[in-house]
């Protein structure tokens, strides 16, 4: 594990920029460019993450926000959904809906969003790595974290639809929700585009289950259901028509990589949330937060509805409940930019295992696709999740030249070799390879706030022991750190002693 601290001190230009020389970056597989234009608090490097200059994280180094609310605008579908899915569904229409694979996220949804920590996880969200740059380096959600929290199916075609008009958009709701003619052209004309109102759906939905039109209702309602959950958008009422294409067929809507999907909507929102300009999240975000639940134990609040020790199959999703917090967004930063690899739960679906087993497809390096969005699925870089020491990854893919996406994901096999073949499995949860941690804080930002704005701006890299590899004893090294760097405590002072000595003992655990 890299031990040595990156000695470099940049000038900086009145736009922000420093200049940098070209470095030799060893294990990298980048190849950098001739000179290079860098940050003081990182990228020095910025051929990886080419599009920093339109970044939140940018602006907030120098003090800039994205408005007067420093949080992004983010809306759950939760408290709606509670009223809007019945205790039970009639048999005929419960049959189509758990073959769909979807049946699960009629209960996965948080009742509400901490708007203040999913922010400030998203500033930290870069589209080119499809990860998130913690100081200690990259995380992800994974296909694997889909399938434990959400419990939709990962294996399973990609969906490549056709342009949906208005016009279609009110000849499919006349064919597959039987609406009349009018009635579709009027709600159609309402939305002021190809999309459906989900109150719209959901009365219809119960107009045709009081008429035991059962493959209209189940339509209706599967389309309000991935309206309101995976596939919600910027409009937070409003769902895209084309999406009742996937329902036309209720026996066969089974075999789409619902995960996929769920994954390609989620990283394309946080993509467009992570730029200055934009200020809300679009998509899904209770599964962004309990994933955040799940990784990081001490940072955010939450309320535990059960003990995974007493899980009966459900989905880990469900484990979570809402819970106001008091840290807005600028708290949260410096908390996070203070994060150690012993905060994080590496691993945390292993007593999952009963009911999600471990596919190696998860390990695929290619591209996802859903519509029209293509984003790379990258997990070499966030090996440390799947049990891996993590080495320095390859460039990110170029998704724009990918021709053969579905051929890839059939033939995942080699992309799988490819990523774990390099790399050994890690000796404690948290291993890097020597050299990773220099070349990480040479390419990505690791820190958003500066520990004082007239202090240098160069960042070092950070020395890691491995910590504590229980969860509980990771979570009192934790508590004990924080205190201890609140009251600036040293070593050496005899009041602090026996603290020191107790943090000592939960690390070595």
């Amino acid at each position: 594990m890299y031990t040595g601290t990156l000695k470099m001190v940049r000038r900086r230009g009145a736009d922000g920029r420093i200049p940098v020389r070209t470095l030799d970056r060893g294990a990298s597989s980048f190849a950098a460019a001739a000179e290079p234009i860098g940050y003081p608090e990182g990228p020095y490097d910025t051929s990886l993450l080419v599009k920093y200059e339109h970044h939140v994280a940018r602006h907030i180094w120098f003090g800039e926000e994205r408005g007067p609310k420093k949080e992004l605008k983010v809306v759950g579908h939760g408290l709606k959904l509670t009223s809007r899915v019945p205790l039970a569904l009639p048999p005929q229409m419960e049959s189509w809906v758990s073959r769909s694979g979807l049946a699960s996220l009629q209960r996965t949804s948080l009742n509400k969003i901490d708007t203040n920590l999913v922010s400030a996880f998203v500033e930290r969200w870069h589209l080119e790595t499809s990860s998130f740059h913690m100081p200690f380096g990259e995380m992800s959600i994974t296909l694997d974290d889909v399938a434990c929290l959400l419990h939709l199916p990962i294996r399973g075609i990609f969906w490549s639809p056709q342009d949906v008009t208005e016009e279609l958009a009110v000849e499919l709701a006349v064919d597959y929700l039987r609406v009349s003619q009018g009635q579709a052209q009027s709600h159609v004309r309402s939305c002021r585009g190809s999309y459906y109102k989900l109150e719209w759906l959901y009365d219809i939905f119960i107009h045709h289950r009081a008429a035991s039109s059962w493959a209209y209702a189940t339509r209706a309602y599967l389309l309000m259901l991935v309206g309101s959950t995976i596939f919600a958008d910027k409009t937070f009422t409003l769902v895209e028509a084309r999406y009742l294409l996937l329902f036309r067929d209720l026996d066969g809507c089974s075999g789409y990589s619902w995960g996929a999907a769920a994954l390609v909507t989620l990283y394309r929102y946080l993509g467009d949330a992570s730029m200055y300009s934009c200020k809300q999240l679009s998509g899904y975000p209770t599964l962004l937060q309990c994933w955040i639940h799940e990784y990081f134990p001490t940072v955010g609040k939450r309320g535990e509805n059960w003990n995974p020790a007493g899980n009966c199959g459900l989905p880990r999703a469900m484990r979570w409940s809402y819970r106001q917090g008091v840290l807005k967004v600028d708290d949260l930063r410096s908390i996070l930019d203070e994060l150690t690899p012993t905060d994080v739960i590496w691993r945390p679906f292993e007593d999952h295992r009963a009911w999600r087993v471990f596919d190696e497809i998860c390990l695929y390096r290619g591209c996802l696709k859903w519509g029209e969005t293509v984003v790379p699925y990258l997990p070499d870089r966030c090996l440390r999740q799947f049990g891996y020491r993590q080495y320095v990854p390859s460039p990110p893919l170029d998704c724009m030249m990918a021709t053969d996406i579905d051929v890839d994901w059939i033939s995942y096999h080699q992309s799988v070799v490819a990523v774990i073949g390099s790399s050994i499995v890690a000796t404690t949860p948290s291993e890097v390879e020597d050299g990773y941690l220099e070349w990480y804080y040479r390419v990505s930002h690791p820190r958003l706030v500066p520990p004082h704005r007239d202090a240098p701006r160069d960042v070092p890299v950070p020395v890691y022991d491995a910590g504590p590899s229980d969860p509980d004893w990771a979570r009192v090294s934790t508590l004990i750190r924080r205190y201890l760097r609140q009251v600036n405590a040293e070593e050496e002072d005899p009041q602090f002693s026996d603290l020191f000595e107790a943090l000592h003992i939960s690390r070595s655990h």
